[in-house]
């Protein structure tokens, strides 16, 4: 991906009044959506001058409507400078630019990334709600897991600014963010049109025009962009993308409104991970893949509208959306474990509508004298789908295994009150209460049924400060994810209906818990550290690949982040991060306590150069540590640590030339490790195996742009 960016970032940060007899505090730092954008900084466009100063804000929140302080150290919000900045081998990859976040993949490049957060395997999207524009990322009672966030559509170069929350600590955030949340906003304008052309090594190929002009009262902006891609596979991925964005807006974020419209559409052929032993007999290469029709296909067709407005009382932000999706995956994991003859691999097809929205109003007013804000808000979701699972080999369909209409909705309401008591104390107190309902017709009679269940939870936090440039922050919060209903209403194990199975919850809670700091006693330089505890409940969880359920135990996480951002000059940054997390389970068996697939440590570092005119660069290092494969920890995965780079050189003309390099070092490592039983052609039975999806061998990318 190549990471060229017009008017990618926000307004250099700008104070607000300052309260009487104390200092400005660290996390009411405004961001003015509103001011004119620069180029980001190591894009192919060049640095804009407002960039240098421009990237990852600590203490930030409100995206699109009221700006407001963050009571969090470990929240924050990064501009579109900062994300662009990064040479990345696939879109979604640009949001590790939040800290402590891994972005991977273990199939072909048409699917839903892997997500690794605070000692997290968050599979596609399990325990991280995603929104882009207001629309949710995350699928619900999706055919391949629950959470599925299929972040492929995003064009990075058109993102104005990532708020990120980590933590069950923060009333907007519902399902599936107890782990943590990522909203993404687009740019409503551009200062100037682009376009630009990359190609790269392994078949990469990839165009983009982006321009925005005036129309009416408002402006349109519209984008377009193409892209294929084969990878280093022994079958080629053959990825083929198309992808489009049109937005209409007129105002500002706090008074303005936007009608934006996306279509998305991608194939692909995947080489999914392979077991070691494959490789290690010459069954295979470390490129090869055991069934050479694995692969998908996917369209998400998207209307979305905001609207904002402030009056006397405060500020109003409304917005809505509707979005008709559909997906196939063909996959085979164990080859030939449950049926030697005509092997495993299954479709998995989803195909629904959805749509809902979200109205809030934050009332700004006095208790007491001390100032206070009130923040209401209503989300509504509902999904219409038909999901199915089916047995198929080369493609072709040989049974099917179940085939369900799902029709599940939602509604939420949470309030939270903000009280600054002191000029170094303030509180929020808040509350959601959330409610889901659902109906499944399945072509087993037995699995057919209605489920409803609700929570309700508190969200409590306070901030001490500031001191000598430094804040304290505390946070409780409870949380939850959303079960795939399918599992919550059924009785029998569909591939054999004489056998009952055990049902999931519908809501599973978390409760989590945080203290932090965040320092800016030296110029330049940001510092957070936060330390955290997420409890999980105990949770049975639906397996789309199978069909049926399968239990869970209740699990426990420690862990502390450290996090730096460190602007020496206007025109060189420095960044380095730190996760470490203990997970195990909560309860004792003899199986043991470990977590499969938790990482322990996760590191990143990087270096960003560059301003206007001129050379510009970037060096990222990204760090993933070892993590235990089996309850025991008897089996291990290896650490993977990829290097990335860039340079460039940026001309008054408005022309750019950059040249990315991934994976520099040409590291042999794999970008997912899972131990289970599969079996290959000729063995008499299952052997557990590590199953490894390698990273891919270096690779440039060369990309010439233009801003007219």
């Amino acid at each position: 991906m190549a990471a060229v960016a017009c008017a990618l970032c926000l307004a250099p940060a700008a104070p607000r009044a300052q309260p009487a007899g104390g200092d400005v505090a660290l996390s009411e730092i405004a961001v003015t959506a509103e001011a004119p954008p620069a180029a980001a900084p190591g894009s192919g466009l060049g640095p804009g001058p407002a960039a240098a100063s421009a990237g990852y804000v600590g203490g930030l929140t409100g995206i699109g409507g009221a700006l407001r302080p963050v009571e969090a150290a470990s929240a924050g919000v990064i501009t579109g400078a900062q994300v662009n900045s990064r040479p990345v081998t696939r879109p979604g990859e640009v949001l590790e630019a939040v800290p402590g976040l891994i972005v991977t993949q273990h199939s072909g490049e048409g699917k839903a990334n892997q997500f690794f957060l605070r000692g997290f395997n968050l599979d596609h999207g399990t325990d991280i709600a995603i929104h882009l524009d207001g629309m949710p990322v995350n699928m619900r009672t999706h055919a391949h897991g629950q959470g599925y966030a299929d972040l492929n559509f995003l064009i990075p170069e058109l993102v104005g600014a990532v708020e990120f929350h980590k933590g069950p600590y923060f009333v907007r955030d519902g399902d599936f963010a107890s782990a943590g949340s990522v909203r993404i906003d687009y740019l409503d304008t551009l200062a100037r049109t682009v376009a630009l052309t990359s190609v790269g090594s392994f078949g990469y190929r990839r165009g983009l025009a982006m321009a925005s002009v005036p129309l009416g009262a408002g402006n349109l902006l519209v984008a377009g962009e193409a892209q294929t891609y084969d990878g280093p596979w022994d079958v080629p991925d053959r990825l083929a993308k198309l992808n489009g964005v049109a937005r209409y807006s007129q105002g500002t974020a706090l008074d303005g409104l936007s009608v934006t419209g996306m279509a998305y559409w991608a194939k692909w052929n995947a080489t999914n991970q392979i077991p070691e032993r494959a490789v290690a007999q010459g069954i295979i290469g470390r490129f090869g893949t055991l069934d050479p029709t694995d692969g998908g296909d996917t369209g998400r067709f998207s209307l979305s509208g905001r609207w904002s407005g402030t009056d006397e009382t405060g500020v109003t932000r409304a917005s809505a959306y509707v979005i008709r999706y559909r997906m196939n995956l063909w996959n085979d994991f164990t080859y030939f474990l449950n049926d030697p003859v005509n092997g495993d691999q299954f479709r998995q097809r989803d195909d629904r509508v959805l749509g809902g929205g979200e109205v809030s109003h934050v009332f700004q007013g006095e208790f007491a004298g001390l100032p206070m804000e009130t923040e209401i808000g209503l989300q509504t979701r509902t999904d219409s789908t038909r999901v199915g699972l089916l047995n198929t080999t080369n493609r072709l369909t040989r049974s099917t295994v179940r085939d369900d209409r799902v029709l599940e909705a939602s509604a939420a309401l949470y309030a939270e009150n903000r009280i600054r008591w002191t000029d170094w104390l303030r509180t929020s107190v808040g509350v959601r209460a959330d409610g889901y309902h659902a109906d499944v017709r399945s072509d087993t009679p037995a699995n057919s049924g209605r489920a409803r269940d609700g929570i309700v939870n508190p969200k409590l936090g306070l901030v001490l400060g500031p001191w000598a440039e430094t804040e304290l922050y505390l946070n409780y919060g409870g949380g939850f994810h959303s079960n795939d209903v399918r599992g919550v209403v059924a009785r029998v194990d569909p591939a054999s209906p004489l056998f009952d199975v055990a049902r999931s919850p519908f809501l599973v809670p978390s409760t989590g818990y945080e203290v932090g700091i965040r320092n800016r006693s030296i110029a330049g330089l940001e510092t957070a550290l936060a330390l955290f505890r997420l409890d999980f409940a105990s949770e049975n969880l639906f397996q789309g690949d199978s069909g049926t359920t399968e239990p869970s135990r209740p699990t426990r996480r420690f862990g502390l982040e450290w996090t730096n951002r460190y602007a020496l000059t206007p025109w060189l940054r420095l960044e380095g991060d730190l996760t470490v997390t203990n997970a195990r389970f909560a309860d004792r068996d003899p199986a043991g306590r470990r977590v499969p697939d938790a990482p322990t440590t996760i590191a990143s570092a990087g270096i960003t150069l560059g301003e206007g005119t001129g050379w510009f660069g970037s060096l990222r290092l990204r760090y993933f540590g070892p993590r235990p494969l089996i309850e025991d920890n008897s089996v291990r995965s290896r650490p993977t640590a990829l290097l990335n780079g860039r340079l460039g050189y940026a001309f008054e003309s408005g022309i750019s030339l950059s040249l990315d390099v991934l994976n520099l070092t040409n590291a042999r490592a794999d970008q997912i490790t899972y131990f289970y039983e599969s079996r290959l052609p000729g063995e008499a039975e299952g052997v557990a195996d590590r199953h490894v999806h390698p990273a891919e061998p270096t690779a440039v990318r060369l990309t010439l742009a233009g801003r007219f």
